[in-house]
Order: structure tokens, then sequence, then C-alpha cells
């Protein structure tokens, strides 16, 4: 049996939130933007990774998840 939970928490009235992935295999998936390539040469982060900016009401949640 293969299951799909996604995390949804309601935000402030008309903030969207991201949500996060859990699944059967054990791993678990963050929503977030991508880092744009002029972000990843400014901010001097590696090319060759995906990354996501996510902000700190989302790292609250996923802290109180834990």
């Amino acid at each position: 049996m293969k299951l799909k939970v996604e995390l949804v928490w309601e935000a402030e009235e008309g903030v969207s939130s991201p949500s996060i992935y859990l699944t059967s295999d054990g791993q678990i998936l963050l929503e977030g933007k991508p880092v744009s390539e002029t972000e990843r040469r400014t901010l001097s982060l590696p090319e060759d990774v995906a990354l996501i900016s996510v902000d700190r009401r989302f790292i609250d949640a996923v802290k109180t998840l834990l």
C-alpha cells in the first residue's frame, strides 16, 4: 500500500501556506520557491544542487511538527 500525506496549516488570512509532503518511503518533501540563478550568484550558492527558498513561518511550522 502506498500513501501520500500532505501536511497543510492555516496561515494568516490571505497568505498562502506551503505544504510538507511525507512519502511512503520516509522522505520529507518541502514546497518552496526555486532559487534563481541570480540569487545563486549573489549569495555564492552552489549551482549543481536543487535549492528552494522558504520563509521563517514555514520553518517555524516544521519545528512545531518535529
